[in-house]
């Protein structure tokens, strides 16, 4: 499964000080403030798509996680 991603130039100046500043890794933190975002979304589905689409690749993205899903290429979450 993949998690990865990137971040706009303008957004990982304030994200790498924030993890510094927490002694967290940068795309732990990211992935975290993402996460939020999605659970705080309003959970009509427009919505919702409507912020994922604001994502840079966050289609092409999917579709590869779902390709390698299909290829068994998988991590259990409890090994995350």
């Amino acid at each position: 499964m993949s998690t990865r991603g990137s971040l706009r130039r303008r957004d990982r100046g304030p994200i790498a000080a924030c993890a510094r500043d927490v002694d967290v890794n940068e795309g732990t933190l990211a992935r975290s403030l993402l996460s939020r975002a999605l659970e705080d979304a309003d959970p009509d589905a427009r919505t919702v798509v409507g912020l994922l689409d604001g994502i840079d690749g966050a289609h092409e993205r999917a579709k590869l996680g779902r390709e390698q899903a299909r290829r068994g290429e998988t991590v259990a979450l409890d090994e995350l």
